[in-house]
């Protein structure tokens, strides 16, 4: 795996870091060095400012502090690439970072960029890079037309139990639950696998996936269809997650049907945060609906909601064990808390569909 540091730029401790969340939390694709963030947050751990746990992920508050800190304790060059670990409105690049990008840049590091705003569609930075021998990737870059795939219904072929794990809301922990299912299955010898559909799967390893929303829409189902049915031919899985993105009703980017018809998802694991009153934490937007409402949709599309698990933004941990005693009431299915206990409590559940399709 090649070093890599993660830029923030003091954006670290807000949801709009959902990307350096998740590299954080962990990657197979890179060997995460360090946060660049600023002086409010350096000199801690980015495990313990994400969630307590300590991953031996320094946060340094600029560029130069991380170059010299890595300078006379790993072999040279120590980090080769800097990845942009933000997600911001619009997929815009802020202008602060482009001046860490161009520094970056200088000292020969290459970037791996996850926004909507691409650097090789910049002279200058392409120019830059070509000068100090580094590479530009922009992960969110359209395929070509010649590459998509459309939907053909070979979905149906799929032996393997497909869950879809979607939220009510951006910025639910989707793909970290997702991955924990993943990895929870995998430790019990179940072989899973895990369908990537934004820049962060890609970034934390994915093999299987596509970028949703750099997607051409007339070619999402395809795309999704062929991830799936490429993942289990290849890999004989016995159970496959998928990665949802935004939810079924936030008004900016409804997603996750494409994922119960096109992907052909009969089961789910819906995630909500119960302190969060309006989509992306804006009253403009509208109010969250409820989970069961939410529940309700789903079934009517067809497919079932096996277990719910809490977002605990804003909770103390107290809250969070009492909202899981609440909904397991409420629901009568299974409430996971994932980043409190993890999710081996569905394993159970998960078992049970996989005896069902082998059936």
């Amino acid at each position: 795996m090649n070093n890599a540091i993660i830029l923030t730029n003091g954006l670290l401790t807000t949801s709009d870091a959902k990307t350096a969340h998740g590299l954080i939390r962990g990657t197979e694709r890179f060997n995460i060095l360090g946060i660049v963030d600023c002086a409010a947050t350096a000199g801690k751990d980015a495990g313990e400012l994400l969630d307590g746990k300590n991953r031996n992920i320094p946060v340094f508050e600029n560029l130069q502090k991380a170059i010299h800190s890595f300078k006379n304790t790993l072999p040279q060059p120590a980090i080769q690439y800097l990845i942009i670990g933000v997600a911001t409105v619009g997929g815009r690049l802020p202008g602060d970072m482009l001046e860490v990008v161009k520094e970056a840049l200088h000292n020969g590091i290459s970037i791996v960029n996850g926004l909507h705003e691409y650097l090789n569609d910049k002279p200058e930075i392409v120019a830059l890079a070509k000068a100090n021998g580094a590479t530009l990737v922009d992960v969110r870059k359209p395929k070509n037309r010649e590459d998509l795939s459309f939907w053909t219904g070979e979905i149906y072929k799929v032996k393997a139990p497909i869950v879809a794990v979607i939220g009510m809301d951006c910025a639910m922990g989707k793909r970290t639950t997702a991955r924990m299912l993943r990895q929870a299955c995998e430790a019990q010898n179940i072989k899973a696998q895990m369908i990537y559909t934004g820049q962060t799967g890609w970034l934390q390893g994915g093999k299987y996936g596509f970028i949703f929303d750099s997607t051409l829409n007339d070619f999402v189902s395809g795309e999704l269809e062929n991830a799936i049915v490429s993942c289990w031919k290849e890999t004989a899985a016995d159970i496959i997650f998928l990665e949802g993105q935004s939810s079924l009703r936030n008004p900016s980017g409804p997603c996750g049907i494409e994922l119960l018809i096109s992907g052909n998802a009969k089961q789910v694991v819906l995630l909500f945060a119960p302190k969060r009153k309006y989509f992306d934490n804006d009253e403009h937007w509208g109010a969250i609906p409820s989970v069961e409402s939410e529940i309700e949709i789903i079934e009517k599309l067809g497919s079932k909601v096996i277990a719910v698990a809490v977002n605990t933004e804003d909770c103390s941990t107290e809250e969070a064990f009492a909202y899981q005693k609440e909904y397991e009431q409420k629901l009568n299915i299974p409430v996971l808390l994932p980043i409190q206990e993890g999710v081996d409590k569905l394993i159970p559940v998960l078992n049970s569909l996989i005896y069902k399709e082998n059936r």
